[in-house]
């Protein structure tokens, strides 16, 4: 496999998982941390030495950029499933021992997504590049997406995942061309999204995963949900500590408000995205949409009132979701349960982050609206 080492401070830009147009970030205009800064490693040796350094680790294969070239038909445009400004994501396969999902030699190759990150060297990019390959290569949940390698050679810095056949959530919720996701598709995402925010939140080190949102969660052949993209993750607070105080970065719609006006980044900001992501679950609404009118534009400041009125909860509804049912197509919308979500948002946007629930206590919340007799079908 293929040596990694860094060339002074080289570093990447992120990148999203799926093909679109992101959300502004938000991003602090106050000077790097220089402290964080420090704590960061610096080469190759640091990277594995970080990483090594958990009895818990998962086996993560280095893989070489020839490699990686190879798989994706040299980084052909038929192989491209997505990216955005800052790189590409490519399909491709490899084999099974060394994708550690398979028995071996002899054994189908995986199919795994490859993403390439275009980098400018900057410490941002270079923080996020090195969070994902910590954090992803330490954590294993069925609802975190997992890393399969990594690629660090030369000027080259690629991440290699478990390929998710249904792409992101944004793009199935979105779309004019797939057909809406049913109701029961929804409360199933919404629970497998939550239970593996609960994961990171209630970890032997808890993490805060700060980039909640419908584009970082993919979806499996079922329809299962699984977090992705953890570039912007950071440790959560430890001891006597209620923060972690760090410059402010995210997206804007879902960004915690107390956050985004001080800093401190707590379990609870991510409550608060999660409760957005609910809504556009409900509403089929995007977090932040400049083409609507301006009283509309912001989902969270546009929905909150109306979450606590049963009539005005309906009448919100995703009207796909609400023709589907009057046409046959998708079953009796049940407005219980959409009561019930659209509570669990409201008390999840909560402006006193120590009001929100805790996501073990969402999860327990959302899995009696579970129609596991339904189908859960979806956009193919």
């Amino acid at each position: 496999m293929g040596n990694c080492w860094f060339r002074g401070s080289l570093s990447v830009n992120r990148v999203s998982s799926n093909a679109k147009p992101e959300t502004p970030k938000i991003q602090s205009p106050s000077e790097r941390d220089r402290s964080e800064e420090s704590k960061l490693p610096s080469n190759a040796k640091e990277v594995e030495a970080m990483r090594l350094d958990s009895s818990a680790r998962n086996p993560l294969v280095a893989f070489s950029f020839e490699e990686l070239r190879a798989v994706t038909n040299n980084f052909r445009q038929d192989s491209l499933i997505g990216g955005g400004g800052f790189g590409r994501v490519y399909k491709g396969a490899v084999a099974a021992s060394a994708s550690a999902a398979g028995d071996g030699e002899g054994a189908e190759p995986q199919p795994v997504a490859v993403k390439v990150h275009d980098g400018d060297n900057s410490f941002q990019g270079h923080r996020e590049w090195l969070a994902e390959v910590i954090f992803l290569g330490h954590l294993s949940h069925p609802n975190l997406v997992r890393l399969v390698g990594y690629c660090c050679e030369g000027d080259h810095r690629l991440l290699v995942y478990e390929y998710m056949p249904r792409g992101s959530v944004e793009s199935h919720l979105f779309s004019r061309v797939m057909a809406p996701l049913s109701w029961a598709t929804r409360m199933k995402i919404a629970l497998g999204a939550a239970r593996g925010l609960a994961f990171l939140h209630e970890a032997e080190k808890p993490v805060i995963y700060r980039d909640f949102k419908t584009s970082n969660i993919l979806l499996d052949e079922e329809f299962n949900a699984k977090l992705s993209d953890f570039g912007l993750a950071k440790d959560g607070p430890v001891g006597d500590k209620s923060h972690v105080s760090t410059r402010i970065m995210g997206t804007y719609g879902y960004a915690a408000p107390e956050y985004v006006m001080t800093g401190h980044l707590t379990a609870m900001s991510d409550v608060y995205s999660y409760g957005v992501v609910l809504l556009e679950l409900v509403t089929g609404r995007k977090s932040l949409d400049k083409s609507r009118p301006p009283r509309e534009q912001t989902l969270a400041d546009w929905a909150l009132p109306m979450l606590t009125h049963k009539r005005k909860v309906m009448a919100i509804v995703d009207p796909r979701l609400s023709a589907a049912a009057a046409g046959g197509g998708g079953g009796e919308l049940p407005a219980r349960a959409v009561h019930k979500a659209a509570m669990l948002a409201y008390h999840c946007l909560n402006r006193n982050p120590k009001a929100r629930p805790l996501m073990r206590d969402i999860v327990a919340s959302l899995e009696p609206l579970q129609a596991d007799d339904e189908p859960h079908t979806g956009g193919a």
